[in-house]
Protein backbone atom coordinates (compact mmCIF):
# COMPACT_ATOMS: atom_id res chain seq x y z
CA UNK A 1 0.00 0.00 0.00
CA UNK A 2 1.46 3.64 -0.65
CA UNK A 3 -0.24 5.45 2.11
CA UNK A 4 -0.75 4.01 5.49
CA UNK A 5 -4.04 2.81 6.28
CA UNK A 6 -6.02 4.95 8.80
CA UNK A 7 -7.84 3.43 12.02
CA UNK A 8 -10.55 5.73 13.31
CA UNK A 9 -13.20 4.88 16.42
CA UNK A 10 -15.85 7.59 16.78
CA UNK A 11 -17.74 8.15 19.92
CA UNK A 12 -14.92 5.43 22.12
CA UNK A 13 -11.60 4.80 22.66
CA UNK A 14 -9.42 2.00 20.74
CA UNK A 15 -10.67 -1.15 22.14
CA UNK A 16 -6.98 -3.40 22.33
CA UNK A 17 -5.97 -5.67 19.66
CA UNK A 18 -8.24 -4.13 17.37
CA UNK A 19 -5.49 -2.31 15.22
CA UNK A 20 -3.47 -5.43 15.08
CA UNK A 21 -6.64 -7.17 13.35
CA UNK A 22 -7.24 -4.70 11.10
CA UNK A 23 -3.50 -4.80 10.28
CA UNK A 24 -3.63 -8.52 9.68
CA UNK A 25 -6.72 -7.90 7.53
CA UNK A 26 -5.09 -5.25 5.07
CA UNK A 27 -2.25 -7.67 4.35
CA UNK A 28 -4.72 -10.14 3.56
CA UNK A 29 -6.11 -8.01 1.06
CA UNK A 30 -3.08 -6.84 -0.45
CA UNK A 31 -2.34 -10.71 -1.39
CA UNK A 32 -5.81 -10.55 -3.62
CA UNK A 33 -4.15 -7.07 -5.07
CA UNK A 34 -0.73 -5.70 -4.47
CA UNK A 35 -2.49 -2.39 -6.35
CA UNK A 36 -4.03 -0.85 -3.33
CA UNK A 37 -3.46 2.57 -2.47
CA UNK A 38 -4.66 3.35 0.50
CA UNK A 39 -7.34 2.06 3.10
CA UNK A 40 -9.33 4.34 6.16
CA UNK A 41 -11.24 1.98 8.38
CA UNK A 42 -13.83 3.91 10.47
CA UNK A 43 -15.90 2.27 13.65
CA UNK A 44 -18.30 3.34 15.88
CA UNK A 45 -20.96 2.11 18.73
CA UNK A 46 -24.49 2.35 17.92
CA UNK A 47 -26.01 5.54 19.25
CA UNK A 48 -29.14 3.48 20.70
CA UNK A 49 -29.06 1.92 23.99
CA UNK A 50 -29.66 -2.02 24.21
CA UNK A 51 -30.22 -4.25 26.44
CA UNK A 52 -27.21 -6.52 26.34
CA UNK A 53 -24.64 -4.15 24.91
CA UNK A 54 -23.73 -1.69 21.97
CA UNK A 55 -23.51 -2.56 18.12
CA UNK A 56 -21.13 -1.54 16.03
CA UNK A 57 -20.77 0.41 12.73
CA UNK A 58 -17.70 -0.56 10.45
CA UNK A 59 -16.91 1.44 7.32
CA UNK A 60 -13.82 0.42 4.85
CA UNK A 61 -12.86 2.86 2.54
CA UNK A 62 -9.90 0.73 -0.25
CA UNK A 63 -8.95 3.26 -2.95
CA UNK A 64 -7.35 1.30 -6.09
CA UNK A 65 -6.58 2.99 -9.27
CA UNK A 66 -9.25 3.57 -11.39
CA UNK A 67 -11.69 4.24 -8.07
CA UNK A 68 -12.71 3.33 -4.63
CA UNK A 69 -14.01 0.58 -3.01
CA UNK A 70 -16.77 1.13 0.08
CA UNK A 71 -17.84 -1.23 2.33
CA UNK A 72 -20.85 -0.11 5.10
CA UNK A 73 -21.15 -2.94 7.63
CA UNK A 74 -24.41 -1.87 10.24
CA UNK A 75 -25.63 -3.55 12.92
CA UNK A 76 -27.95 -6.58 12.18
CA UNK A 77 -30.73 -7.04 14.30
CA UNK A 78 -29.50 -10.51 15.69
CA UNK A 79 -26.72 -8.54 17.49
CA UNK A 80 -23.62 -10.38 16.50
CA UNK A 81 -22.14 -7.03 16.08
CA UNK A 82 -22.10 -7.03 19.67
CA UNK A 83 -18.64 -7.97 19.24
CA UNK A 84 -16.23 -5.91 17.81
CA UNK A 85 -14.19 -8.06 15.90
CA UNK A 86 -17.34 -9.68 14.55
CA UNK A 87 -18.46 -6.95 12.81
CA UNK A 88 -14.72 -6.55 11.77
CA UNK A 89 -14.00 -9.70 10.23
CA UNK A 90 -17.85 -9.52 8.73
CA UNK A 91 -16.86 -5.96 6.67
CA UNK A 92 -13.59 -7.37 5.96
CA UNK A 93 -14.78 -10.12 3.92
CA UNK A 94 -17.32 -7.95 1.86
CA UNK A 95 -14.45 -6.04 0.83
CA UNK A 96 -12.38 -8.42 0.19
CA UNK A 97 -15.12 -10.19 -2.15
CA UNK A 98 -15.77 -6.46 -3.65
CA UNK A 99 -11.58 -6.26 -4.63
CA UNK A 100 -11.33 -10.22 -5.87
CA UNK A 101 -14.38 -9.03 -7.90
CA UNK A 102 -12.42 -5.76 -9.03
CA UNK A 103 -9.33 -7.48 -9.57
CA UNK A 104 -11.46 -10.30 -11.90
CA UNK A 105 -12.83 -7.33 -14.27
CA UNK A 106 -9.40 -5.97 -14.57
CA UNK A 107 -7.92 -9.60 -16.02
CA UNK A 108 -11.08 -9.83 -18.11
CA UNK A 109 -11.81 -13.12 -16.36
CA UNK A 110 -15.56 -11.96 -15.45
CA UNK A 111 -17.75 -14.35 -17.82
CA UNK A 112 -19.78 -12.54 -20.79
CA UNK A 113 -22.96 -13.96 -22.09
CA UNK A 114 -23.36 -14.17 -25.94
CA UNK A 115 -25.54 -11.19 -27.00
CA UNK A 116 -29.32 -13.05 -28.19
CA UNK A 117 -29.64 -12.83 -31.96
CA UNK A 118 -33.05 -12.46 -33.80
CA UNK A 119 -35.00 -15.10 -36.14
CA UNK A 120 -37.93 -15.61 -37.26
CA UNK A 121 -40.69 -18.49 -36.65
CA UNK A 122 -40.29 -20.80 -39.95
CA UNK A 123 -42.10 -23.97 -38.86
CA UNK A 124 -44.49 -24.64 -35.65
CA UNK A 125 -45.61 -28.40 -34.67
CA UNK A 126 -47.53 -29.64 -31.20
CA UNK A 127 -44.51 -29.22 -28.89
CA UNK A 128 -41.49 -28.18 -30.99
CA UNK A 129 -40.50 -25.73 -33.69
CA UNK A 130 -38.57 -24.22 -35.87
CA UNK A 131 -36.97 -20.55 -36.35
CA UNK A 132 -35.28 -19.13 -39.32
CA UNK A 133 -31.90 -17.76 -38.24
CA UNK A 134 -30.80 -14.43 -40.40
CA UNK A 135 -27.82 -16.73 -42.21
CA UNK A 136 -30.98 -19.42 -43.35
CA UNK A 137 -29.90 -21.70 -41.28
CA UNK A 138 -33.14 -23.70 -39.41
CA UNK A 139 -32.73 -23.82 -34.93
CA UNK A 140 -34.61 -26.22 -33.39
CA UNK A 141 -36.71 -25.54 -30.27
CA UNK A 142 -38.49 -27.20 -27.66
CA UNK A 143 -42.50 -25.35 -26.73
CA UNK A 144 -40.74 -25.47 -23.11
CA UNK A 145 -38.12 -23.35 -24.39
CA UNK A 146 -40.26 -20.45 -25.20
CA UNK A 147 -41.21 -17.48 -22.72
CA UNK A 148 -43.07 -14.95 -22.26
CA UNK A 149 -46.32 -15.10 -24.32
CA UNK A 150 -45.93 -19.00 -24.58
CA UNK A 151 -45.66 -21.31 -27.43
CA UNK A 152 -49.31 -21.48 -27.98
CA UNK A 153 -49.31 -17.93 -29.59
CA UNK A 154 -46.21 -18.35 -31.81
CA UNK A 155 -47.23 -17.72 -35.42
CA UNK A 156 -44.85 -18.28 -38.30
CA UNK A 157 -43.03 -15.32 -39.66
CA UNK A 158 -43.17 -14.38 -36.20
CA UNK A 159 -39.91 -12.48 -35.17
CA UNK A 160 -37.89 -13.67 -31.68
CA UNK A 161 -35.12 -13.34 -30.30
CA UNK A 162 -33.25 -16.64 -28.91
CA UNK A 163 -29.81 -18.02 -27.45
CA UNK A 164 -28.42 -20.97 -29.13
CA UNK A 165 -27.63 -24.09 -26.73
CA UNK A 166 -23.95 -24.78 -26.66
CA UNK A 167 -24.30 -28.33 -27.45
CA UNK A 168 -26.27 -29.61 -31.14
CA UNK A 169 -29.10 -31.98 -30.00
CA UNK A 170 -30.88 -34.24 -32.10
CA UNK A 171 -32.64 -31.85 -34.74
CA UNK A 172 -29.32 -30.43 -34.87
CA UNK A 173 -28.63 -26.68 -33.65
CA UNK A 174 -31.29 -25.85 -30.86
CA UNK A 175 -32.67 -22.54 -28.96
CA UNK A 176 -32.61 -22.81 -25.62
CA UNK A 177 -34.71 -19.80 -24.96
CA UNK A 178 -37.12 -18.03 -26.97
CA UNK A 179 -38.93 -14.96 -26.51
CA UNK A 180 -41.49 -13.92 -28.96
CA UNK A 181 -40.72 -10.02 -29.75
Amino acid sequence: MQEPFRLSFRNMAAPIGVEEQVRARIAELEQYSGRIVGCNVTVEPSNRRHHRGNLYHVRIELFVPGGEIVVRRDPPEHHAHEDLHVALRDAFDAAQRQLQDRVRELRGDVKSHAPPVIGKIASLLPDHGFLLTETGEEVYFHKNAVLGAGYERLNIGDKVRYVIHEGEGEQGPQASTVVPL
